[in-house]
């Protein structure tokens, strides 16, 4: 357990002007006047804020307010840590879906026997090599999700289409687990890290130098947070998206002439926390006839899709996610394309639940379906 003063030492977050530009920049202080980061900051530098305080489980740990922030303060973080401490306690927010989540996240944490790869088909993937496809929770997501089509595999299928049209039979494995994300963010630090060793033996075992993902959070864990608690890896994460820009450079990769007119929505941690703006947007553009609208909050500027590590799933959470597919409609895109499959997740949940005419789309469906490899590559 870390004291809150701590906390505030190891995020800086003296450093705080009382300016209120993270408040006025949060897509929860919109929706959620109760909820305001600077006050949060405020009542801990007064020693004031208790681990208790159920508003840190609001936090979409979008990192909106740190992207504006004049002092550069890690409010994420900041929250991050707070959870670890109100989790010690045992303090905890809202499960979304009944936990079933964090169940599954924590059977997995025991020694079990998975058939993650029921989806494969008929792709080429081989139990030892030197690239490791990650696919993350997909396949959990692919059953608890089935009934309104929004976790669907049919994404880990078209990465493996990919890699194979560019040569490559990727490593996919059974023993492969959560990557610990939501436990990280949710203040089970434990949980993290048995996921995470466990991840890593596997990986290391598989002779894998490079793991591709297509998981925001699953990237942005490998690549900021293992090395943090169990140094240098062996392996390099890479994310699919820039795999797929130096292939399209390259020239290796061609595509299928299309017609239609798409926005993109661009994922917290993707974006905002991994800095992954450009190649999405590059991709898309590839495509013959297919035209992109940007919204008007995009890159940096873009909101979160509304709740995060299924946790504080509310009312706050559908009403942030209507303004964004609103917003997307009034672009005069016909679909909404996502490269997170939670996002996709949460959106097509409340495209189901408020029976919107946009579509929701995985850009890496786009991809595989208009898909060519250069002649000669």
């Amino acid at each position: 357990m870390t004291s809150i003063a701590e906390l505030i030492d190891i995020t800086k977050t003296y450093y705080c002007l009382d300016c209120g530009v993270c408040t006025g920049s949060c897509p929860v202080s919109k929706v959620f006047p109760d909820f305001s980061p600077r006050q949060i900051i405020e009542r801990s530098l007064y020693e004031l804020e208790e681990p208790s305080d159920n508003t840190i489980w609001s936090c979409l740990t979008c990192a909106q307010c740190s992207v504006r922030c004049p002092s550069n303060i890690d409010f994420p973080e900041f929250v991050r840590l707070m959870r670890d401490e109100a989790h010690a306690l045992g303090f905890n927010g809202v499960l979304a879906h009944n936990g079933m989540l964090q169940t599954i996240m924590s059977i997995q944490t025991r020694d079990i026997k998975q058939d993650r790869t029921f989806w494969i088909e008929d792709g080429k993937t081989t139990e030892k090599g030197e690239v490791f496809y990650f696919v993350g929770c997909r396949p959990y997501f692919d059953v608890i999700f089935r009934d309104i089509d929004a976790g669907s595999i049919k994404g880990a299928r078209n990465i493996v289409k990919i890699l194979n049209a560019c040569g490559l039979e990727p490593v996919v494995s059974n023993d492969e687990r959560c990557c610990g994300h939501d436990a990280l963010w949710n203040g089970d630090e434990e949980k993290f890290k048995q996921l995470a060793q466990l991840n890593i033996d596997l990986i290391r075992s598989s002779g894998a130098k490079q793991v591709i993902f297509n998981c925001p959070e699953g990237y942005y864990t490998f690549k900021n947070f293992y090395p943090k608690y169990f140094g240098e890896l062996g392996f390099e994460p890479v994310h699919i998206l820039n795999f797929l820009e130096e292939k399209i450079s390259e020239g290796v990769i061609q595509f299928e002439e299309s017609q239609g007119v798409v926005t993109y929505h661009d994922p917290c941690r993707l974006g905002r926390l991994a800095g992954i703006y450009d190649a999405p947007r590059k991709i898309i553009e590839a495509v013959p006839g297919l035209e992109l609208i940007e919204m008007p909050r995009s890159r940096e500027n873009g909101i979160c899709c509304g709740t995060s590590g299924w946790m504080n799933c509310s009312s706050c959470s559908k009403e942030i996610q209507m303004q964004r597919l609103n917003e997307a409609s009034n672009t005069g895109a016909g679909s909404l394309v996502t490269a997170c499959p939670k996002c996709q997740i949460h959106f097509r949940c409340a495209k189901s639940a408020f029976d919107l005419e946009i579509e929701i789309t995985d850009l890496y469906d786009i991809v595989a379906e208009r898909l060519k490899i250069a002649q000669g590559s």
